[in-house]
């Protein structure tokens, strides 16, 4: 192990990670309530979606977030809605989902990438709360990295593998490397989202529901990895990562 792991953080910084893990710990709740409550449905009718319209976010995927992390640049670095919290991004989230479902299938595809950049922003604002500058490459990566993070409604390794591996930097990662790895699990949590929009009308309260559960989820996701990486500059990344999967542990523990 890394000596530099058990060196002692101040009292301060234990109370930090310890609240970033009572957040990692606990962003699937509104989100798994939000999904209960749409029913078992979304599952259902996630087989029922057309092959071509799979294919296509299969394949769409990855093209949607290259977008995202491209606009980003631009539209992050605007004041578009200056001293707001994050509600304003969650009001237009829920929006945006009630007006992508309400004509089914058709909108749906249409909103998807709007939600996607509005979610990039609101992931960027916490990154610049956090002290770090919203638009640089290495931002818009982790905002990337972020949406590798599960999703509302999983229940994989994927908040693990992202939270607590080894290193919480990016390495010299390449947009590329960073988008063909998380492509394919982002393709398969969109496609929960698409498949409870598919009822016209009804979608529309359906979309706004998810758009909300997504908003919630990624908004607590980034509050943790830059909460962590802030952290990492100021005690060390092996310091401040070793009582992160401590806290998380303890926090299993008592859940289970």
């Amino acid at each position: 192990m890394n000596q530099t792991s058990d060196i002692p953080l101040p009292d301060a910084a234990r109370g930090d990670i310890d609240a970033l893990a009572r957040r990692m710990t606990g962003a699937m709740g509104p989100a798994m309530r939000v999904l209960t409550y749409l029913g078992g449905g979304i599952e259902n009718r996630l087989e029922r979606l057309p092959d071509r319209v799979k294919d296509a976010i299969e394949s769409g995927a990855g093209a949607m977030l290259e977008q995202a992390y491209h606009a980003a640049r631009v539209i992050g670095g605007q004041s578009v809605v200056p001293k707001t919290g994050a509600w304003a991004h969650m009001v237009a989230a829920i929006g945006s989902g009630a007006a992508g479902g309400i004509g089914g299938l058709s909108t749906a595809l249409l909103e998807m990438p709007a939600t996607v950049a509005l979610i990039f922003g609101a992931m960027q604002k916490i990154a610049s709360e956090n002290g770090f500058d919203p638009v640089s490459e290495d931002t818009r990566l982790t905002c990337l990295e972020i949406f590798g993070a599960g999703g509302p409604g999983t229940r994989d390794d994927g908040v693990n593998s992202t939270f607590l591996g080894t290193r919480i930097g990016l390495n010299g990662s390449t947009l590329s490397a960073v988008i063909s790895r998380i492509a394919p699990r982002f393709a398969a949590i969109i496609s929960q989202k698409f498949a409870a929009q598919v009822v016209p009308v009804l979608g529309a309260a359906a979309g706004a529901g998810v758009n909300y559960a997504f908003m919630d989820y990624y908004q607590e996701m980034a509050r943790v990895r830059f909460g962590l990486k802030r952290l990492a500059q100021a005690h060390g990344e092996d310091a401040v990562m070793a009582a992160f999967r401590r806290a998380v542990s303890r926090r299993g523990d008592r859940l289970s």
